[in-house]
């Protein structure tokens, strides 16, 4: 406890509750600057893919290009819509941005460092079920797009947040069994506890098929391409958030990008070690310790946003039936078969029947046959999509020549119960003149001649 004077008050705080407001301010700080960096980021990256310039005007290389956005959107108008619930219409912008921050609070960034002498852990909360927390929070954000589509009183906003939930509820069931896994191996729900068991080996190796559906479930679940189908501009004009202008879609564009940090921080701590430095690095004694840590953080949470971004810059949005197809008969079948291995191998390991020797070739063709089911049910879908377009192709033709007759030949829709007449060809009334070489018939050549 220390002594402080507050207000011409004496009054006694103590520095756990102070070492927790400087982190919160430091972690929002931290996630606000990430935002206008990410954006930044993914329209240089984008640029470059496409042979383009991208911001270089505002600011050093563009840098502040997206602070200009924001100060941009905050002067703007704002628009409610005449049908719009305007209490819903307002709540549903705060209620997707304000679980975006929550999430972190259980994501560890670094081991345990020293502030103003005393010793505290990089992480603003340790939860002994945090990453429950995380699943529970972020479900959470998700009734801000759908309030906000509802509310806006239109019928695109409506769709895209019909769209929202049913992709929720689909990339939610294989994210948790993804989890599982994870709980199995390391014993523990803490994301710190989590990160300290993966001192050895990153359960992205054992776990390889676990983090392959969690990695294909987060971009599901942050609405990004190719999954960006909640606000689809070439179907939904552009989603749940149509009607909204200034502040509001601004705090929707702040939620996505901090659910972009998050799920990356996600898959970071429970996939890849955390803040632990990857090898070669992991041989210095001295990786892990002190602030370095938070280095080896920030470089992983960069490449995964990178890797969100390769992914819109390259990939095509999936149809919605075959997104939910994915969701419902791929990922959640192979996390519940997967998750049975992984629980039969668990126990063999405990028992002492099975060692690292065994378990690598396992995961190895476990991933193997991962891949070769993918690629099956892919070759199945081309096929039964091309079966269905030459049977359309062949049933339109059918349909054509069955109206062929309608009309006398000209292009009449049948009515209902017509049938295709027979025609028979018309009589010539004159007969086939034969024209010569000069474009006269013999006749006029002989009446020529005569002349």
């Amino acid at each position: 406890m220390d002594h402080w004077v507050i207000n011409g008050f004496d009054t006694h705080i103590p520095w756990w509750f102070l070492l927790t407001v400087i982190k919160g301010v430091a972690l929002f700080a931290m996630l606000v600057v990430l935002t206008l960096f990410n954006i930044w980021f993914e329209r240089r990256v984008v640029s470059w893919m496409q042979m383009r310039i991208g911001p270089n005007r505002v600011g050093p290389q563009g840098l502040l290009q997206s602070l200009a956005d924001g100060v941009k959107l905050a002067l703007k108008e704002d628009i409610v819509p005449e049908n719009a619930d305007k209490p819903v219409f307002w709540l549903a912008p705060v209620l997707s941005a304000i679980p975006a921050f929550l999430a972190f609070a259980v994501i560890p960034w670094g081991p345990e460092v020293s502030i103003f002498g005393h010793r505290t852990t990089l992480q603003l909360v340790d939860l002994p079920i945090g990453v429950l927390y995380i699943l529970a929070v972020s479900s959470v954000g998700i009734y801000g797009i759908v309030l906000a589509g509802w509310s806006s009183g239109s019928t695109y906003p409506l769709l895209g947040g019909i769209r929202s939930s049913a992709q929720m509820i689909s990339y939610e069931i294989a994210m948790g069994l993804s989890f599982a896994g994870v709980f199995l191996y390391a014993g523990t729900m803490s994301t710190s506890g989590i990160v300290a068991a993966q001192e050895q080996t990153w359960y992205i190796l054992p776990l390889c098929i676990s983090g392959i559906i969690y990695i294909i479930a987060m971009v599901g679940e942050t609405n990004r391409a190719p999954f960006d189908l909640p606000e689809a501009e070439g179907e939904l004009v552009g989603g749940f958030h149509t009607e909204y202008t200034s502040l509001k879609f601004a705090l929707f564009f702040l939620a996505e990008y901090i659910n972009l940090v998050t799920v990356s921080s996600l898959a970071i701590t429970m996939f890849f070690g955390g803040w632990r430095a990857p090898w070669p690095l992991s041989l210095w004694s001295g990786a892990n310790q002190g602030w370095y840590p938070m280095i080896w953080f920030l470089v992983k949470l960069l490449i995964f946003v990178f890797v969100f971004i390769w992914l819109r810059g390259t990939l095509p949005r999936l149809r919605y039936d075959q997104f939910m197809k994915l969701g419902w008969k791929v990922l959640i079948p192979v996390s519940l078969v997967w998750l049975l291995l992984v629980a039969v191998i668990r126990q063999l390991k405990n028992v002492g029947d099975m060692d690292q020797a065994h378990l690598i070739p396992i995961c190895l063709g476990a991933a193997a046959l991962f891949v070769l089911v993918l690629v099956a049910l892919e070759v199945r879908e081309r096929n039964q999509v091309s079966r269905d377009r030459r049977s359309r192709d062949a049933a339109e033709l059918a349909r054509e020549e069955d109206l062929e007759g309608l009309g006398g030949g000209f292009p009449v829709p049948p009515m209902p119960g017509q049938q295709r007449a027979a025609i028979t060809p018309r009589p010539l009334r004159t007969p086939i003149l034969a024209v010569t070489a000069n474009g006269h018939t013999p006749a006029e050549e002989a009446s020529d001649g005569r002349q």
